[in-house]
């Protein structure tokens, strides 16, 4: 009777999850349904389920003025900055980890700051440093910033996973003949993988949504998908739903694919590693 009741409690909880799951999961699917339907079926104030699919909504976004250009930078953009600062975080999270500075907790919590003051507040001050600069609507101006704004949440996550890992793999291989860059990159490297994907995958989804400083301190060429939200939205007028709706579905179909190819990894990133024991 226990086990059958115990049957009935887990099928029970599983239900609920599923529930919960495709309550958050509804307006993903309202959005991709709404894609493909005419703007007669979109603004109608019945829903319908039922309908006739259109592929015209998609290729007005593809025919968008730019809309390759915005596509392509989004791409470069989002993982040429992560790649970037996944190397720099990594080396500096080594650092931290296995000579541990003084003040290094201190320095962490600086770092991680960084990210915790809203985007308004700093808006002012890096637009008057780039203009200065010279660097307003530049490619490497605009990859230089996703960089800096990458790194610190990365070094934070890659330092939970290397002081998890034990020091005699770094021991081993100096005693052996190894060089330290040697026991950097061939020995510990291969400990933190999952630490390394679950930290690119957050900034990826970082660097893919922001809108604010790439509209503002990028320029034609450096914008990303984002910008055509704000000024694509209006046609003739009125707010384009169907265009909203298409583009919203290209838009996050990268990222949806990438979270379920790579569901584990964050999670195992969202625990900073300090679940793990010493390896």
């Amino acid at each position: 009777m226990s086990e059958q009741r115990a049957g009935w409690t887990q099928g029970l909880y599983h239900a609920v999850l599923w529930l919960i799951a495709l309550v958050f999961f509804a307006p993903v699917f309202w959005i991709i349904l709404a894609a493909f339907k005419s703007s007669g079926d979109l603004v109608s104030p019945e829903f319908r389920f039922f309908f006739t699919p259109t592929l015209d909504n998609i290729g007005k976004v593809l025919a968008a003025p730019n809309f390759n250009i915005r596509l392509t930078m989004s791409f470069v953009m989002s993982i040429g900055s992560v790649l970037l600062a996944i190397l720099i975080a990594f080396l500096a999270a080594y650092s931290f980890s296995r000579y541990r500075p003084t003040g290094t907790n201190f320095i962490m919590f600086l770092l991680l700051s960084v990210r915790m003051v809203p985007a308004p507040a700093v808006l002012v001050p890096l637009f008057l440093m780039y203009s200065a600069l010279g660097w307003t609507g530049s490619f490497l101006g605009m990859l230089f910033f996703y960089v800096m704004f990458s790194i610190p949440f990365s070094l934070w996550i890659l330092k939970g996973f290397l002081d998890g890992v034990s020091l005699r793999f770094d021991e081993t291989a100096l005693v052996n003949g190894g060089s330290r860059l040697h026991a950097i990159f061939r020995v510990v490297l291969p400990q933190v993988k999952p630490g390394l994907i679950a930290a690119a995958i957050f900034n990826l989804i970082f660097v893919w949504n922001e809108f604010i400083f790439n509209y503002i301190l990028g320029g034609q060429t450096t914008t990303m998908i984002p910008y055509i939200f704000a000024t694509g939205l209006k046609q003739g007028g009125a707010t384009d739903w169907t265009f909203i709706a298409a583009l919203s579905t290209i838009y996050v179909l990268p990222p949806i694919v990438m979270i379920y190819l790579f569901q584990k990894y964050l999670l195992v990133g969202m625990t900073f590693g300090t679940v793990r024991g010493e390896v």
